[in-house]
């Protein structure tokens, strides 16, 4: 049997436990793991449980992500897994630095991300494309 030509990562996040630590660490947590970009989005929306479900969602897909790209060695830099909203309202991922260093070394040539949220979970996928 052939190998897939696609490689799949899933998570699941509670959306309290990134609630709380947004309430506990604030500025320090949210630099560490978001880019500027994404805050301003998640910041965005009106009530406290939809940031959190925004700021969640991203969480699992960084996670998600980083079961797609397997790496060797503990993650470090969670901002340089972005996800990015576009216009039409999807999102997509963003490489940076390592990641994308990472992502060309294992030949994934393109990640396609779905997320989606409730009041108490998020979950994202993504699916690696190899050249």
């Amino acid at each position: 049997m052939n190998p897939s030509p696609y490689r799949v990562g899933i998570d699941i996040v509670l959306v309290k436990q990134i609630q709380e630590s947004i309430e506990r660490f604030g500025k320090r947590f949210l630099n560490r793991v978001f880019t500027m970009e994404e805050q301003t989005y998640c910041r965005s929306h009106s009530s406290a449980l939809t940031v959190a479900q925004s700021f969640a969602s991203r969480f699992a897909a960084k996670e998600a992500t980083i079961k797609v790209l397997r790496p060797e060695k503990f993650w470090g830099d969670w901002r340089e897994i972005e996800v990015r909203r576009k216009q039409d309202g999807s999102c997509d991922i963003i490489l940076h630095k390592e990641a994308k260093a990472l992502a060309e070394s294992r030949s994934i040539a393109a990640l396609s991300l779905s997320m989606s949220h409730e009041a108490e979970y998020a979950t994202a996928i993504v699916i690696a494309d190899f050249e």
